[in-house]
């Protein structure tokens, strides 16, 4: 495969699949289009032969003779885009065990619907997984190509294509929308109207960062609770969007049941909302939503490059008290409180001491990211600013 012409931005999550490698025969990387996958596969097994099953003639061959397809390579081999043929699991599973080695496939996919379900079931024991989001912003200040400010970041978004080509954001986004979302989401779905799944993906946008209202969302769009949640399920494993869950510790509380809905990259979600430009970001409606946005996503990234499930919930209760982010360790909980403003008050402070109370010694010193520029320690609460995000204390 003929990788980027552009310089390589390395990944975090490149060691974690060379370590996987090491004690798994296959390690699969899914995540969304254009995420970086099948660059990263090109050059860790730079070595390996690499297939794409969206090439026409190598899915008829993987389709027609998927003995005949594998038997090419006897050493292993990228096999990219594997969701088209998830027959081929089965055949790899049978080849692995007769092997005995391991690093021997690298297989990526772009969606994990059915995806997820079939290499847990078919290669049970045999594969390592690694869920690849766009650029963290750690990643792109490794690469010295940090977005001179959060309204540009919040705009631009991270996806791979905006920060190693020559492309505006806008148009990136335009295309994207168009080729992968309505193309491929649609196809899963099998939804002849375009224009209302369009509206669709629209009000998602403009509830990205809100409980999720299913019934809501359905009639906003036209549509009965039932295809809203379908279509959601799917926008989901595409890597679109991202459920979080209330967290489940009551504390004696009345909470509330609801996930939050949360976009997993601002840009597109920007895009979505019409926003045309960085500066259009400073007094949005929508800014409060795109920062917590981008924060939530940050924290998963961090997770899932690391191969580890995420462990990020949300705690509001009835009364209206909330903590935007709780990272569960298992043994310690940490608070975190997301505000878009630059300058700190007190009210920032609220939900994270009420919280704390309530949680007791099970409460890990809490965080506030917000959008300024100075870390400090307020009221026995660390906070950092927006560009620290990648150095939150303690464990994510």
């Amino acid at each position: 495969m003929h990788i980027s012409q552009y310089k390589y931005i390395p990944r975090h999550a490149e060691e974690t699949i060379k370590t996987l490698s090491q004690g798994f025969p296959i390690v699969a990387v899914t995540g969304p289009r254009q995420s970086g996958k099948s660059t990263l596969a090109a050059r860790i097994f730079q070595d390996r032969p690499y297939v794409s099953l969206e090439d026409p003639d190598e899915d008829e061959f993987a389709a027609t003779d998927p003995r005949g397809f594998l038997g090419q390579f006897p050493d292993g081999a990228v096999l990219d885009e594997i969701q088209r043929r998830p027959e081929l699991l089965s055949y790899l599973q049978t080849i692995v065990d007769r092997d005995g080695r391991m690093n021997l496939f690298l297989l990526t996919g772009s969606q994990q619907f059915g995806l997820m379900a079939e290499l847990s079931q078919t290669l049970a024991g045999r594969v390592g997984i690694v869920e690849l989001l766009p650029f963290s912003l750690d990643e792109l200040a490794r690469a010295d190509k940090t977005p001179d400010s959060l309204e540009e970041m919040l705009f631009a978004g991270l996806y791979p294509p905006v920060h190693d080509r020559p492309v505006s954001p806008g148009l990136w986004y335009s295309n994207y929308i168009r080729t992968y979302i309505e193309r491929d989401v649609r196809q899963m779905l099998n939804v002849s109207d375009l224009s209302t799944f369009q509206t669709f993906i629209y009000l998602c946008a403009g509830r990205s960062g809100q409980l999720l209202n299913l019934s809501s969302l359905a009639n906003d769009c036209g549509i009965s609770p039932n295809t809203a949640k379908s279509w959601l399920s799917v926008l989901e494993a595409s890597y679109i969007v991202y459920r979080l869950r209330p967290h489940y510790k009551n504390y004696n509380k009345r909470l509330i049941k609801t996930p939050k809905l949360y976009f997993l990259d601002p840009g597109l979600a920007s895009k979505l909302l019409g926003i045309e430009d960085k500066h259009q970001i400073v007094n949005h409606a929508s800014r409060g939503a795109l920062f917590e946005t981008w924060v939530v996503s940050e924290f998963l990234k961090k997770r899932y490059n690391a191969g580890q499930d995420a462990n990020l919930y949300f705690w509001r209760d009835r009364t209206g008290n909330e903590v935007d982010v709780i990272l569960d360790h298992g043994d310690v909980l940490t608070p975190v409180e997301i505000k878009s403003g630059r300058t700190i008050t007190q009210a920032y402070f609220k939900g994270l001491h009420h919280w704390s109370k309530l949680a007791g010694q099970a409460a890990e010193k809490s965080i506030l990211i917000y959008a300024g520029d100075k870390t400090r320690t307020w009221q026995g609460t660390h906070v950092l600013p927006w560009y620290a995000v990648g150095s939150v204390p303690g464990r994510i």
